[in-house]
């Protein structure tokens, strides 16, 4: 066999051999760079927001269904009524997650801005959970994060009419602001309901690159 047919195997094999430790060696995903932790997350940030920006991928996913203020949505259907019965309160809901899902379509400058702008150096848990990047941006950022997916929320309410279904539905009840159904409100307890189902998904891709060696150094390289 040639040499540089010998070198050649020999270093295929060992590359092999990295990304195998790589996906499985905890102490190996410790020695990334800030950049590689940045490039992990922002592609599992990327991935959630793409598939939550899917029409009805919200909605469809109840692990994640955005739903109205209030006992998980059971208080509002009590004070609305015969609204409740005619079906609007579903139409209102459908509404809710259509605008989560195209605030998601929006939301990657965002998130990879939040993501940018931490230290990921000494992130606890980074090492030993398969979503320690993922919780540690919701801890870390989930405070500014709410604050820039809030207006991207409150524009898609109102892009999709929920806000016009509100003030038909709670015409005439004064009760609706005390459950928190109000424009304000509503708008609150969408974005976060939105970013919580976006870092659910957030961590499920983020678990899906560490178990894939070929995807982790392709974003980390």
């Amino acid at each position: 066999m040639a040499l540089n047919e010998i070198m050649a195997r020999r270093m295929v094999l060992a590359g092999a051999a990295g990304m195998v430790a790589l996906a499985n060696a905890p102490w190996a995903f410790a020695r990334l760079s800030t950049g590689g932790v940045k490039g992990l997350i922002g592609n599992a940030s990327d991935g959630a927001l793409d598939k939550l920006a899917e029409p009805g991928a919200f909605y469809r996913d109840t692990a994640v269904r955005i739903l109205l203020p209030g006992a998980n949505g059971k208080l509002a259907s009590k004070l609305f009524g015969m609204g409740d019965k005619l079906g609007l309160t579903t139409n209102l809901t459908k509404s809710l997650n259509d605008a989560g899902g195209r605030a998601a379509g929006e939301a990657k400058p965002v998130f990879r801005a939040a993501i940018d702008n931490l230290r990921w150096t000494d992130a606890p848990g980074l090492v030993s959970k398969n979503d320690g990047a993922t919780r540690y941006l919701q801890r870390s950022a989930g405070d500014v994060l709410f604050g820039k997916v809030s207006p991207l929320v409150g524009s898609a309410l109102d892009n999709v009419g929920a806000f016009r279904q509100l003030d038909e539905l709670s015409r005439g009840n004064q009760l609706m602001a005390s459950a928190g159904l109000t424009r304000d409100g509503l708008t609150r307890s969408v974005t976060d309901q939105a970013l919580k189902g976006i870092f659910h998904y957030m961590a499920g891709e983020e678990a899906a690159l560490r178990r894939n060696p070929a995807a982790l150094l392709k974003g980390v390289f």
